[in-house]
């Protein structure tokens, strides 16, 4: 019985479990199961319920309208300046404003500007616009409606605080009667923070302080306003005869209060009007004569005993050497006089500083520092000599004497060559420098004869040159001669970007390309590479054939020679109609002396297109520009060159109107098939063994036309003759003899240089820019190069069939029978 109780004990929950879930799941209602199962499985319910709504054939749709939502506040797009200069408000130091008048303008005003406008950031001349006349030179004039005089210094200063505010950090207000020593003012700014308002006048050295407080011996100030107006009875104004200088901010704060400045300022006299506003608008005490330990200093010459004294016993004076302005100037002509004097100054001071800072660097050397540590070098300051990174780099010495220099441009084929006139003129001040230190280093010693001279050009340094001189010493019998070596340097100055005006590279370029008889093949084979590079690109160009004729070659029919470049240039001006490229033609009659027939051989050495006739280049340019107008940019080319689209980009942006002619030196190709010297190959980059560039060929020329026409002109009178008809193509070309035209004019680059027109004129290398594929066409038709040198083809006007050190090496390998089999 024990052991059955306690098994009972052991298993009693189990059975009683059993027992219970048996009852329940016997008993309980429907309806609770119902909900169990509800709760179980929501989804199988949810799917039930839409069944029964909207039928078995229900299929969901995804609503995406207006989906995702833009934001509320749209994202705004950070727009950051062009330059760092305004996104770190980093501004200008100076700003001068000029007050003149019409009649000053071309007299006060324009000395000015000449003696001011360089040294400054800004200027501006402010006048009256009653009457303003159009032919001023200056033209940095602003002028007024409003002629009360009262509102004139207000109309200036809501002017430079609407334009120039952020721009700038200081302002002077002046007169035109003032000169201002811009070197001393900018330095002096320099030396001042921008943080604080100033408000500046010159001590008004030899005038009374009080002397500019009132008009007339009347009071200023307007009568009920004392008690708003800080300071108004302080007469401490800065005066505007000798300069005002204004902060940005004091500036800011004039503008915010300009209306209650306007109020105030009711006097005619301009330093009242300006000092009352500058006191009711940024609460300055007065005019602040010194600021932060420095201080700017006027001169009046108002002064008893200075109008009528000169200027250079004024210059020994302390206080006129430390003023920045000095007032009032009586005539403009003494503004140069006062710009020579203060300029000489400038210059005494750098040079007393070079000397002290030089002196200082040798004292620091002192032979116990190495000069390479150092960079001690002389002369001092001057960048040492280039070292040649190889053999080819060395830039060699030339051998000079008075009048003559020896192997020029170390070239061996002319051994002796004159001094030009500029060369002749700066060795003679070089020998003479050279004649000045000798007589101080050896006083005893006197001057006999020049025993060498050599100079050599460093585009790093300058020009350097070693002078030997033969010295004497004693008299008589008891004389010798004792030769000193002297250097010279001609360090070069600093070096300046000259400014251009701006061009973009969309101007339309009109290409001229004449072409003789001859010359058929080649210009065929130009259309065809002009439409590939050109119209196929949609480039903004235009093509003008010029066809040179000869005297007695029929213009029209199946015989005329230029007739498949018609065909094909009409066939190409049709096809590129909707784009607006086009091909023309332009035909020229040759006289009788230059309608002999050519062949083709006897011009290809020549390097230019022309042969010995480069003069009917001119010839072409003439007759051809008024077909296009004297607006155009004018590439003049020839029909053998070979081109890409960026020289066509170069020759828009080196090509500027009135300022700049561009004359490209292009790479002239060896014929390498025919020399067998090197590899042809026409997609290569320049090198030495393929060709070089040909400094001689100056048939490629862009110019405007405009200053061609100019040019042209300035030469006609010289005997150049402007050619417009055919018939007057003979009074060109006259013969050797009776020619009067400049000497050395032989192209349109010469004509240019002869003119000494006001344009610049360029040259640079461009690999873009080939010539030599009329020989190679040539010599691929089956033609051969003349066995002689052709007549007026000498070195300078030939081509060269390989370079040097090609040559050299056949030569070898030809005396060398040995090598031919190596």
């Amino acid at each position: 019985m024990r052991r059955i109780f306690a098994s009972w004990n052991r298993h009693h929950y189990f059975i009683t479990g059993v027992f219970l879930g048996f009852l329940l799941s016997r008993y309980i209602p429907q309806v609770i199961w119902e909900l169990v199962q509800q709760e179980e499985c929501p989804q199988e319910v949810a799917e039930n319920l839409l069944i029964a709504r909207f039928g078995q054939e229900f299929e969901p749709h995804l609503n995406l309208i207006n989906k995702p939502l833009a934001a509320k506040k749209p994202v705004k797009n950070v727009i950051r300046p062009r330059y760092y200069s305004s996104e770190l408000g980093i501004r200008e130091k100076l700003f001068i404003g000029v007050m003149t008048s019409q009649e000053h303008i071309n007299t006060f005003a324009t000395a000015f500007n000449r003696t001011t406008a360089h040294l400054v950031n800004k200027i501006k001349f402010f006048i009256y616009a009653d009457s303003v006349k159009t032919n001023y030179k200056l033209k940095n004039i602003v002028g007024f409606t409003d002629t009360r005089e009262s509102r004139r210094p207000f109309h200036v200063v809501k002017y430079i605080a609407d334009n120039y505010l952020d721009e700038y950090d200081y302002f002077l207000l002046v007169p035109d009667t003032v000169y201002v020593d811009a070197r001393k003012l900018v330095k002096l700014l320099y030396h001042m923070s921008i943080t604080f308002d100033l408000y500046m006048g010159g001590a008004r050295i030899g005038l009374d302080p009080g002397g500019s407080a009132s008009v007339d011996g009347q009071s200023n100030e307007p009568a009920g306003n004392e008690e708003e107006i800080p300071g108004s009875s302080d007469r401490n104004y800065c005066s505007l005869e000798a300069g005002i200088l204004l902060s940005s901010s004091v500036i800011r704060k004039m503008r915010n209060n300009l209306e209650r400045c306007v109020r105030i300022g009711s006097t005619n006299d301009h330093s009242v009007n300006i000092g009352r506003c500058v006191k009711y608008a940024s609460r300055v005490a007065g005019c602040q004569e010194s600021f932060q330990g420095m201080r700017q200093y006027s001169y009046s010459l108002e002064a008893p005993g200075r109008r009528h004294r000169d200027f250079s016993e004024l210059a020994k004076e302390e206080a006129f050497r430390n003023a920045s302005t000095v007032y009032p100037v009586q005539t403009p002509e003494d503004f140069y006089r006062l710009h020579a004097y203060y300029s000489k100054h400038h210059l005494e001071k750098v040079q007393e500083r070079g000397y002290a800072l030089e002196q200082k660097s040798y004292r620091i050397a002192n032979g116990s520092i190495s000069n390479k540590i150092l960079e001690i070098r002389w002369p001092l300051g001057v960048p040492p000599p280039s070292a040649p990174e190889t053999r080819h780099d060395i830039l060699t010495w030339q051998l000079l004497n008075g009048t003559h220099s020896f192997l020029p441009n170390g070239n061996a084929e002319h051994a002796l060559a004159p001094l030009s006139r500029i060369e002749a003129l700066d060795f003679a001040k070089v020998l003479e420098i050279a004649l000045q230190y000798a007589a101080l280093k050896h006083p005893r010693l006197s001057y006999h004869s020049l025993h060498s001279a050599y100079r050599k050009f460093d585009a790093t340094r300058g020009m350097d040159y070693q002078l030997h001189l033969s010295l004497q010493e004693g008299s008589g019998r008891s004389r010798r001669l004792l030769v000193k070596s002297f250097e010279v340097v001609k360090p070069l100055g600093r070096v300046e970007v000259v400014p251009s005006p701006y061009v973009t590279e969309s101007t339309r370029i009109a290409m001229l390309v004449p072409a003789f008889e001859h010359q058929v093949p080649d210009a065929l084979q130009f259309v065809d590479q002009y439409e590939r590079i050109c119209m196929q690109n949609q480039d903004n160009t235009f093509l003008l054939l010029i066809f040179m004729y000869r005297l007695d070659s029929p213009s029209k029919g199946d015989e005329d020679p230029f007739k498949g470049l018609k065909t094909l240039a009409l066939d190409l001006s049709s096809k590129y109609k909707t784009d607006g490229s086009r091909i023309a033609w332009v035909s020229i009659r040759l006289p009788e002396q230059l309608s002999d027939a050519v062949d083709p051989q006897d011009w290809l050495l020549h390097a230019s297109m022309y042969g010995p006739r480069q003069l009917l280049s001119l010839v072409v340019a003439d007759l051809a520009l008024p077909k296009l107008g004297l607006e155009s940019l004018v590439l003049l080319a020839t029909p053998g060159m070979v081109f890409k689209g960026d020289f066509l980009n170069r020759v828009r942006m080196n090509t500027i109107q009135g300022f700049q002619v561009y004359a490209p030196i292009g790479f002239q190709m060896y014929p390498c098939r025919w020399a067998q010297f090197c590899r042809e190959c026409d997609t290569c980059d320049v090198s030495q063994s393929g060709g070089y560039f040909d400094r001689r060929n100056h048939d490629v020329i862009a110019f405007y036309s405009r200053d061609y026409v100019q040019a042209r002109k300035l030469l006609h009178p010289q005997g150049l003759p402007i050619i417009r008809s055919d018939l007057d193509i003979d009074q060109l070309l006259l013969q050797p003899g009776e020619e009067t035209r400049p000497p050395g004019v032989e192209s349109i680059l010469d004509m240019f240089v002869a003119a000494q027109h006001s344009v610049h004129i360029l040259r640079g290398v461009e690999p873009n820019l080939r010539f030599g594929q009329d020989v190679r066409n040539h010599l691929a038709r089956g033609g051969s190069l003349p066995e002689s040198q052709p007549e007026r083809c000498g070195r300078e006007q030939c081509i060269h069939l390989a370079s040097r050190k090609q040559i050299g090496d056949a030569i070898i390998r030809y005396e060398d029978k040995s090598i031919l089999h190596k």
